[in-house]
């Protein structure tokens, strides 16, 4: 046992097999209990140490391990494995007088283990057990994946490319893994991975081949891939399975025995696999294999989808039925009629032509019917409505007043008190630090509670805490420098004032991180998250001291917002036990306090007669933003104020917006929140926060300023527009629940959120529009004139703005909606040439005008003449339905060809480099 104990601790593996087998049952006992200890010694080794050791302590272990279950996980530990290689061949040395059966048991094992996908050296390990014990291959996911990392490898050897179709022909276990590559939740992107469709070198191709050749059963693979179909899933994925499809080129007997599928695509899939089902169902058709009632009913599916390419594609079908049976009038034209109600105008126009062609064919009932589903059609169509249904068209009841359909304005939610037993905080605390969560107010209660009980009863908090911190990396057995180095580089959250609490962070470190803290970043995220590490670092020293009772910051509101009366009391609880503030404790209090009617509680804490009341008092009179944003005209050549216009070295034009100093806080607060009082212009703030940082903490931090977070996060926001990285609308919600006005920066920010390239910020953005507006705290002027900003500088894309509009008007915000757009359009309607997609801008604003009627008594500049230009396109087809809904007269007169030429003149003299506007 010695001489393997020393082999293993040298590093020499290739000893291993033959000392192991030299070994009895109780010597293997033995040497395997050295063994963990070593491993657990490894653990805090530099990475050069550990690695010399790792391999040759797996094999070691594989071999000594008497129980399957036990060497599975011994052999599938992460920390024993080599990013590199990992010794197989000498594994299934000291495994080699193991029974088939236990063999078996390891490998079924070894494959039900996620981290045995991470290599196709795994694969080919388990494959070799299977293979020597003589028992069916184990098919996990786990184990799927890593065969198709196998084959994948396979197809190089060297510089030459194996085709794909060989590999699979010499695989053993090519019958028993491919039915899985259908049953999985989502199959391994490799699948799909290949540079040319038509190579025909890939994994479709391959399949379909194989089956025709007899290597695979056909009907599996059509079964599977059209059920995967069928069952929806990743884009990715769909688009593999329906290749499948394609390459297998289904049979007309195999097409006819799954009409109910091809229904089931059309109506729920993707457009892609929608518009395969449709070819089907077509060639279903013109086979006699569709009936009538299938087609109605897989109809009024698909009619109701947004894709108007689909939707048309049925109405041709259902039109071509029409047309060769017209007995079928009765049944199909009601379900054409949904399609009056469709968003598009000329899906509208289609339905109504194709029911005028074959109304003679109906029923008087189904007529009846039809003309009462006219009365969807837009203003636009109401007069070819009369001539196909004449007096059967009925006017229905006078219309309702219109009435604005706005979300209820978030109510302010209480943080409630530290948890006040020792159990349910250190629940809450692991929770968190579990979870790895972050919002503020839960964070926030669990901060102060750690501060409180430290000081109260810190005995009892550390026994919980130790107990339930129990996992933690920082528990285990590790060095105390390596301990302190990663908190110094990684402060985290409360695990940071645990580790602190349980005396796994040294004295000094948190001396030093009190201190390090100081300087807060370049940008606002490295900024915000310097003054949370800086009240992290504080929380740290008090909690190990017990210094202070409680937290003054923690919050009041759920925004982070902080209560002046309640501030008040907390300084007079400090004053009373003779206790001084933590610098960045106190410093946060002050930037959460609400400033608003806050007079009396200004007198009040003038009245404590201690400093930090007096710099209360004078904090809520001065009631001054934090950063306050600059919005006035500058004409000289250097950007000093003001939203301003930047080309950048690439060409880019930027829409940002600077703010403004503030002295006192550079002068009387703690360093970490130096950078807040600090002048800032854009340009001078270079930001290296590629990924999509986000944290609740940079909304508490300043809950009362949402104009000056706003401001500093703009360029985040205008990168999601672009090709930055994407997630910055997260914040803007938070931005409109936030105290002090919505000026400017939210504005400006809540445009770039319309116009984001993702649909998840563009939804988040539109949820902040509407909660602005119930608030009334939306200028829709404002935005509107924000937005044809973006689009005259190519910041935001037009048909983006059109979704993100579409979107709210569903919610019933439609005069909220039209308000917007009424402002943008004069400035998008001056084009020469229209910017792409402001047809589907006015397409909404049209279907709010005829929901809600004009918001203002002005025409709007420059759309009568768009809507008296030549031609049908889109564009001038909106703009008149615009118009028509606006009422007699609205349109005012028309832009003349030489003013517009003056607009786009304009436009063209706009200083390259930077201008400034008001």
């Amino acid at each position: 046992m010695k001489e393997l104990l020393a082999a293993v601790r040298e590093g020499r593996k290739q000893a291993v097999p033959e000392l192991v087998a030299g070994l009895d049952r109780a010597g293997r006992r033995a040497a395997l209990a050295e063994l963990k200890s070593l491993r657990k010694e490894a653990r805090g080794w530099d990475w050069q140490q550990r690695a010399a050791v790792q391999n040759t302590l797996l094999v070691a272990g594989a071999g000594c391990h008497t129980g399957a279950a036990a060497c599975a996980a011994w052999i599938g530990s992460r920390d024993l494995r080599d990013w590199s290689s990992t010794p197989y061949p000498l594994v299934l040395k000291v495994l080699a007088d193991r029974d088939p059966a236990w063999l078996a048991d390891l490998a079924h094992r070894l494959a039900a283990r996620p981290s045995m996908a991470s290599t196709d050296a795994d694969y080919r390990f388990v494959a070799e057990l299977v293979r020597i014990a003589q028992c069916p291959m184990p098919v996990t996911d786990t184990i799927v994946e890593a065969w198709l990392s196998n084959v994948g490898s396979s197809r190089w050897h060297g510089n030459k490319r194996n085709p794909l179709i060989e590999i699979l022909r010499a695989d053993p276990h090519l019958t028993t893994m491919v039915p899985r590559l259908f049953e999985g939740s989502e199959p391994p992107s490799t699948l799909y991975w290949y540079d040319d469709p038509d190579c025909g070198d890939h994994w479709p191709a391959a399949l379909a081949t194989l089956a025709a050749e007899g290597g695979l059963d056909r009907a599996v693979l059509v079964d599977g891939a059209v059920k995967r179909l069928l069952r929806g899933g990743k884009p990715g994925s769909l688009r593999f399975y329906l290749a499948v499809v394609r390459a297998l080129g289904l049979t007309e007997e195999e097409e006819n025995a799954r009409v109910p599928d091809w229904s089931g695509m059309a109506g729920d899939g993707i457009p892609i696999v929608a518009g395969h089902a449709q070819e089907v169902l077509s060639r279903l058709d013109a086979r006699g294999e569709l009936t009538t009632r299938v087609l109605a009913e897989v109809s009024g599916s698909v009619l109701f989808r947004t894709e108007k390419k689909l939707v048309r594609t049925q109405l041709i079908l259902i039109g071509k039925v029409l047309r060769r049976d017209a007995s079928t009038a009765d049944e199909l034209l009601p379900v054409v009629a949904e399609a009056f109600g469709h968003e598009d105008m000329d899906i509208q126009e289609r339905a109504l032509k194709l029911t005028a062609r074959h109304l003679r064919s109906a029923g008087e009932a189904v007529r009846e019917d039809l003309a009462v589903a006219a009365a969807q059609l837009g203003p636009m169509h109401r007069a070819a409505a009369h001539e196909v249904f004449g007096d059967l068209l009925d006017e229905g009841p006078a219309e309702e007043p219109y009435e604005e359909a706005l979300p209820p304005v978030p109510a302010a939610r209480l943080v409630g008190p530290a948890p006040g037993t020792v159990a349910e905080l250190v629940e809450e605390v692991a929770a968190l630090v579990n979870s790895g969560s972050r919002e503020a107010g839960s964070f926030e209660r669990a901060l102060d509670g750690l501060i409180r009980h430290a000081r109260t009863d810190r005995t009892a908090l550390t026994e919980a805490l130790r107990e339930a911190m129990a996992g933690q990396w920082w528990l285990d057995d590790l060095r105390p420098e390596q301990v302190d180095r990663w908190f110094t580089r990684n402060p985290g959250g409360l695990d940071l004032v645990a580790a602190s609490l349980l005396g796994r962070i040294s004295f000094r470190s948190v001396h030093d991180g009190r201190n390090r803290w100081t300087a807060a970043g370049t940008c606002p995220h490295a900024a915000l998250d310097g003054v949370m590490y800086a009240r992290l670092w504080e929380a740290a020293a008090f909690a190990t001291t017990g210094q202070v009772p409680f937290l003054l910051a923690t919050p009041t509101w759920h925004t982070g917002s902080l209560d002046a009366d309640e501030l008040v009391e907390r300084l007079r609880a400090y004053r009373r036990l003779g206790v001084r503030p933590g610098p960045a404790d106190f410093a946060q209090a002050l930037l959460r306090v609400r400033r608003t009617d806050s007079l009396r509680a200004a007198a009040d804490a003038a009245l404590l007669g201690t400093t930090e009341g007096d710099r209360l008092a004078s904090w809520l009179r001065a009631d001054t933003p934090v950063a306050p944003v600059l919005r006035h005209r500058s004409d000289s050549d250097r950007p000093t104020s003001g939203t301003w216009w930047q080309r950048s070295a690439t060409g880019t034009r930027r829409v940002l917006l600077a703010t403004k100093e503030r002295l006192d806080i550079q002068q009387e607060f703690p360093r970490a929140f130096h950078w807040l009082g600090r002048p800032h212009h854009p340009d001078q703030s270079p930001c290296y926060h590629w990924a999509a940082a986000r944290s609740e903490h940079w909304l508490a931090a300043l809950p009362e300023d949402g104009e000056a977070l706003a401001a500093w996060l703009i360029p985040t926001l205008m990168h999601g527009a672009d090709d930055g990285p994407d997630g910055g609308a997260w914040v803007l919600p938070g931005l409109a629940e936030a105290g002090g006005p919505a000026a400017d920066a939210i504005h400006l920010a809540l445009a770039y959120g319309l116009g984001a390239r993702r649909a998840e910020g563009r939804l988040s953005a539109v949820d902040t529009l509407l909660v602005l507006a119930a608030q009334g705290r939306l200028d829709a002027g404002l935005l509107g004139r924000e937005l044809a900003i973006l689009v005259d500088h190519d910041l935001v894309k037009p048909n983006r703005l059109a979704d993100s509009a579409r979107t709210a008007a569903a919610t019933g915000a439609y005069r909220t909606v039209l308000s917007v757009l009424t402002a943008a359009l004069p400035s998008l309607l001056a084009y020469e040439r229209a910017p792409h997609g402001l047809g589907d801008i006015l397409a909404v604003a049209a279907a709010c005008a005829e929901r809600c009627g004009p918001v203002t008594s002005e025409p709007i500049a420059g759309l009568a003449a768009t809507a008296g230009r030549r031609g049908s396109s889109q564009l001038v087809r909106q703009a008149a339905r615009l118009l028509a809904a606006s009422g007699p007269g609205y349109g005012g007169e028309a832009v003349t060809g030489d003013s517009q030429k003056v607009l786009i003149g304009a436009r063209s003299t706009r200083n390259p480099s930077v201008t400034m506007r008001s």
